[in-house]
């Protein structure tokens, strides 16, 4: 859906129109009288004794369009809320902060959450009523909005002394989190066990993935899951894996011919998808799939990290300045529905040519029949794999490797044909949380796949965010536009997730300015955030410049990986590779108060608790620390530290020494002493050590490799 279509003739802008939000500005138009968040609508609601009606969405938001369209640019609809109302719209990937506050509320009287998020609020913040989406007119078992605007003002006007104590008692239970993080906790590997044991049972063994429709990829699990079949080679738990990857490799939620991932799956089989691509989802399935290539060696999986990574080069990232762009919509206009993206029969004739080897085999591969998946359309077809190319070659009478060429040219003519079409709006706004994940997951990509675009890119858009949006005193900023420069600033994950990048750049480049600035960070989480029970909120009050983020005075700490990996577990895992990278103690004293605050709770959250139960195995275990002593033009010594760092695990603590320098001051005595007193005939060479233990040091790489991926002791508890 592109926000950006031309003002409607005769109609006034409201104050939506100076926003520099894609999503806020889409609503610019509208005759709703919105109001962006700040304390001036607060202010107008309190004067005039009004209920605020606050919409949260995003441009990505297909359900949120329709919304939209149905509702907020109805003329008679706008007018009820003009009336009653003071109108607040939010963009949520903006905003998380704000989302974080109302989602709960909403969740607990309707639920569920989601978007688009519509509640309702007493001119203080305070959550009385609301929902999701509402039809506009009585329908899905939902009343139309305009009764429920009606049936609201109502309630305002003629009980408020009701629904102020009903806000007020939201409000009350709210306050006290989730219950989450608590002071007293023992960090243990049965944490870790009861992550693992909760991706076992909830695995769908036929379909791949957990649980039910609708499916999301829980790339934290599947993490927490390679972590463990890499270390102690589990059966089970390879399957989970296997299955997992290879089903959304082969279903409709991966872009067959123009790589990527789109959000979700709206079935169990992974075939028709909500079509909106994230940033954050393609950066963390691409970290899975070049894992998942590292522990396994199935090449299938390196294909489709390079699928995914030609995605996000060719349409989310900005190459000239370096950065990630936020998403691409499911849309382009009214009443589609993922067009773009799907195909009818004669589309893929048209492309290909009515009975053509292409056609046929093509046809066959993705189940493109006169009558696909969509409802809204039955001519469209969803792409997902159908067949294996085994079979096409036995029904085609053609060798594998010419069922393969035929598909390779049909691919890349079907993405010639798509490429004319109107293409989804891309949200070019460059968020730094999300570009601290891809950043990651892109240097990942380059040891998993040798692909050194990844780790180049990876670095300039470090650069580029540490140019554009950091501060020392304040951190990251959440978000940059070239039109706008960077805004709200204080937000947790824009701090963890991006010195997760930093660290990973400093190890594949070995700058320590990268080293030094996810230093700053480190103490600013645990300086800021860091609340009375050792866990971290997701906002530092004393670095926020926008107003309302702390609505009802709500601590909200983030421990679930939804949508993103959490806030807290990803500041644990910079913490501990931190002390390991300075020997600062009081990092790992700061990761190990964090995740003891959520240890009681972490089983109940199951699969939702990946992230955190990586973390807890990192802290527990220790990064492996790699010393390379040699010369940095001596081609045996990066031999070694390509080694170093390219093998799984990640999160490691390498340091290439040239001789006579020293390593940081947090590597194991007996590292240092390697790295001063080695004898420089015998170098290049490497020494590995985990917590006290050193190896003797070894000048082949094949050695160091082995030594770097040798399972480490179980801590006994």
């Amino acid at each position: 859906m592109n926000p950006h279509g031309p003002p409607v003739e005769g109609k006034r802008a409201n104050l939506l129109a100076g926003e520099p939000s894609s999503y806020l500005r889409s609503a610019a138009h509208q005759p709703v009288d919105w109001h962006p968040w700040g304390e001036e609508a607060f202010a107008q609601a309190k004067r005039e004794d009004k209920p605020i009606l606050l919409d949260i969405g995003a441009v990505w938001c297909h359900w949120c369009h329709v919304m939209d369209g149905e509702s907020y640019e109805n003329e008679e609809t706008a007018r009820l809320i003009n009336e009653n109302f003071v109108a607040i719209k939010v963009d949520r990937d903006e905003r998380p902060d704000v989302d974080a506050r109302y989602q709960p509320a909403i969740a607990a009287l309707s639920g569920g959450g989601g978007w688009p998020l519509t509640a309702f609020l007493t001119p203080e913040g305070l959550v009385f009523s609301g929902g999701t989406y509402f039809p506009p007119r009585d329908a899905f078992g939902r009343p139309g909005f305009p009764k429920v605007l009606g049936i609201v003002s109502d309630a305002y006007r003629k009980q408020k002394a009701q629904v102020v104590a009903q806000a007020a008692d939201i409000a009350k239970a709210l306050s006290k989190g989730d219950g989450a993080a608590k002071a007293e906790g023992t960090v243990s590997f049965s944490i870790v066990k009861r992550a693992l044991d909760s991706c076992l049972m909830n695995f769908d063994i036929r379909n791949g993935g957990f649980g039910d429709a609708p499916k999301f990829p829980h790339t934290g699990a599947i993490e927490v899951a390679l972590t463990e079949v890499a270390a102690a080679g589990d059966e089970s738990l390879k399957t989970v894996v296997e299955v997992t990857l290879t089903r959304m490799a082969q279903g409709g939620v991966a872009d067959q011919i123009g790589g990527g991932f789109h959000r979700y799956s709206t079935d169990a089989e992974w075939v028709v998808p909500h079509f909106e691509k994230m940033l954050y989802d393609n950066a963390e399935i691409l970290r899975n799939f070049a894992h998942a290539f590292q522990v396994l060696k199935d090449p299938a999986f390196a294909e489709v990290a390079r699928g995914t990574v030609a995605y996000l080069d060719r349409v989310l990232t900005d190459r000239e300045r370096g950065g990630f762009f936020a998403s691409q919509d499911a849309d382009v206009g009214k009443g589609d529905d993922g067009d773009y993206w799907t195909w009818t029969n004669r589309e893929l004739e048209e492309a290909l040519g009515k009975g053509t080897d292409e056609y046929k085999v093509a046809a066959e591969l993705y189940d493109v029949k006169p009558h696909g998946e969509m409802h809204h359309n039955a001519a469209k077809n969803v792409l997902w794999v159908a067949a294996t190319t085994e079979a096409l070659a036995k029904r085609h009478k053609k060798g594998e490797k010419e069922i393969e060429s035929i598909v390779g040219s049909a691919k890349a003519r079907m993405l010639a044909a798509r490429d004319v079409r109107d293409a989804p709006f891309v949200d070019r706004t460059v968020y730094t949380s999300w570009n601290g994940l891809a950043v990651s997951a892109y240097v990942e990509a380059w040891k998993a796949l040798g692909e050194e675009g990844c780790r180049d890119f990876a670095v300039k858009t470090a650069d580029f965010l540490l140019k554009e949006c950091f501060d020392p005193a304040r951190g990251m900023a959440h978000q940059w536009r070239p039109d706008s420069g960077a805004r709200v600033w204080g937000l947790l994950d824009d701090q963890a997730m991006f010195a997760l990048g930093l660290l990973d750049v400093f190890e594949a480049t070995q700058d320590a300015k990268y080293l030094e600035a996810a230093r700053t960070l480190g103490d600013l989480l645990l300086k800021e955030f860091r609340d009375a029970d050792g866990a971290l909120l997701d906002t530092a009050p004393a670095l926020a410049q926008t107003a309302g983020s702390q609505a009802f005075g709500a601590k909200v700490k983030p421990f679930q990986d939804a949508p993103t990996p959490a806030g807290n577990a990803v500041a644990a895992i910079v913490l501990d590779r931190l002390d390991a990278l300075t020997g600062n103690s009081a990092y790992r004293e700061g990761a190990g108060a964090l995740l003891a605050s959520f240890a009681e709770a972490a089983p109940k959250y199951g699969i939702f608790a990946g992230t955190y139960g990586q973390a807890v195995r990192l802290h527990l275990e220790r990064p492996v620390h790699v010393t390379v002593a040699g010369r940095k033009g001596d081609a045996r010594a990066r031999a070694l530290f390509e080694a170093a760092v390219r093998a799984f695990p990640p999160h490691k603590a390498v340091v290439w020494v040239e001789p006579g320098a020293e390593p940081p001051a947090g590597f194991p005595e007996s590292a240092r002493d390697f790295a001063r007193g080695y004898p420089r005939e015998k170098l290049p060479a490497a020494c590995v050590c985990r917590g006290t233990h050193c190896n003797i040091p070894t000048s082949d790489p094949a050695a160091l490799i082995r030594q770097v991926q040798a399972a480490p002791e179980r801590p006994a508890n």
